[in-house]
């Protein structure tokens, strides 16, 4: 029987796995890293939720220090994991947008304390649920993760023009200029740091990028606010149930549990992205001790005066970016998080990171996840049936993304599943794969490595790609046949 605390610490020496632990001269620049990438899309929910309920400039740096301080905490459960909580890879925590709609709504209606109420309801029902919906992984071939994936990817390039577009005006919509600017230079800076910069450097090719945007965006009147440095504390401590305790109200419980099971979507294709990217698949057991830690943080974070959690598809495209699979670096990034929540003065110094120099590492971060999604593709025939799924799934993912208010005479839970372009392209593509793909086409398939005439996009291509003379494109791995099996030439 091997070793298996020798494989253990054979993990955690090897320079780049999922288990290994880097240099903490490595390790807290690289989960700073991660830091900023979640930052803005982290505070986002707290400052939409407390606006919208008119609360006061003092509890809305309340809500984001909690927030803060319970992602790391989410974070750290995630990454480390405990007993049957974790899905033990680098992932980040942070809340959900899937949830910003219901919770005004019932806080508009029923006060804060409701929604902490239901906040609570809802992670105690997806612990519970975890091992139940873990089951559902058999239906995530290939093809479902592959698409979805590439939809989270897509998806999110809303957040980053929205980060560019900060500052534009009903009469002028369009991105500022300078806005324009900051954003591309960034980008090519991370571009120029990733082909010139020593593979030290190159791993931290986001944050060289945000820091130098940064510094060179003072020079610019205007571009970074720090105003609010020198008016936070030093240390705040994260009470629970500060506003009051919470009260549950039937209604608003079942709609935050149909939020939970959005969420739980969202976060299962996550975690079998950044599986894919690591190549460690997630396992079901994983699945649903990840899905566990979602429901933990969730608890926590209505007892602690914040939201639902999920993973960040933000942070799972900086694990394909810089290429660093371990699990600690996420660790360190909770923890910091944690700081953060703590000392809300250097909170202040990280939210002054210009919007325009976050849209732009945002486009390589979100391309990289829809990259990934492609890769993933690329082990799946492409017949017909297959390039169908991928169309439609990709497809309605889109509509809210293009144009956002598409849904908004449909009722709220359609709107709270079909607006999260994720969750509706994950549905889309699991329930075509069910109907389109059946068992018996699998088996019909199973050990048949050419393309047939059916399949009107790849056919000639893949067929010479396993031609007996082909020596294909170094893309994918070419099947020679033998005479008997000699694949006619697609000129013929």
């Amino acid at each position: 029987m091997p070793d298996t605390k020798a494989a253990r610490r054979a993990a955690r020496t090897s320079d780049n796995s999922v288990d290994g632990i880097p240099p903490l001269a490595r390790l807290f620049p690289l989960g700073l890293q991660h830091v900023l990438a979640l930052y803005a899309g982290a505070v986002a929910v707290p400052l939409i939720v407390g606006g919208a309920l008119g609360y006061s400039s003092a509890d809305l740096a309340f809500l984001i220090s909690a927030d803060l301080f319970i992602a790391g905490i989410a974070t750290i459960v995630q990454s480390i994991g405990f007993w049957r909580f974790g899905v033990r890879l680098p992932l980040m925590q942070g809340v959900t947008f899937a949830a910003v709609g219901p919770m005004i709504a019932i806080g508009q209606q029923h006060g804060i304390t409701t929604i902490f109420g239901s906040v609570i309801a809802c992670g105690l029902f997806m612990v519970l649920i975890a091992p139940f919906f873990a089951q559902l992984l058999r239906f995530f071939p290939p093809i479902v993760t592959g698409t979805v994936i590439l939809i989270i990817g897509l998806s999110l390039m809303r957040v980053a023009a929205g980060w560019i577009t900060t500052g534009s005006t009903p009469e002028n919509p369009g991105a500022p200029p300078i806005n324009v600017a900051f954003a591309f230079g960034t980008l090519l800076f991370i571009v120029l740091v990733e082909r010139f910069a020593p593979a030290a450097f190159a791993r931290l090719s986001v944050l060289l990028g945000l820091v130098v945007g940064t510094v060179v965006a003072l020079l610019v009147p205007g571009m970074v606010d720090w105003s609010g440095v020198a008016d936070a504390g030093w240390f705040a401590l994260v009470t629970p149930f500060h506003f009051g305790l919470p009260a549950f109200e039937l209604a608003s419980i079942v709609s935050m549990i149909v939020v939970g099971v959005v969420i739980m979507t969202e976060t299962t294709g996550d975690m079998i992205a950044v599986g894919e990217i690591v190549e460690k698949p997630v396992t079901r057991r994983q699945l649903a001790d990840g899905l566990r830690a979602d429901g933990l943080g969730t608890v926590l974070g209505g007892i602690f005066n914040t939201f639902p959690y999920t993973a960040f598809a933000q942070n799972v495209g900086l694990v394909s970016l810089t290429g660093v699979r371990s699990r600690y670096v996420a660790t360190m990034a909770g923890a910091i998080l944690v700081v953060l929540g703590l000392i809300p003065k250097v909170s202040a110094v990280v939210e002054g990171v210009p919007r325009a120099v976050l849209g732009g590492a945002g486009i390589a971060l979100f391309g990289m996840v829809a990259a990934s999604g492609i890769r993933t593709l690329a082990k799946v025939r492409f017949n017909n049936k297959n390039v169908l799924i991928v169309a439609l799934s990709v497809g309605v993912a889109l509509l809210p993304t293009v144009t956002p208010t598409i849904y908004d005479e449909f009722p709220s839970w359609f709107q709270l599943i079909f607006d999260s372009g994720i969750s509706a392209g994950a549905i889309v593509a699991i329930l075509l794969n069910l109907l389109l793909n059946t068992s018996e086409l699998r088996a019909e398939h199973a050990d048949d490595p050419r393309i047939g005439a059916f399949d009107g996009v790849r056919g000639p291509a893949a067929a010479a790609l396993v031609h007996p003379e082909a020596e294909g494109t170094g893309l994918i791995d070419t099947v020679v046949l033998d005479e008997d099996r000699e694949v006619a030439d697609p000129r013929a």
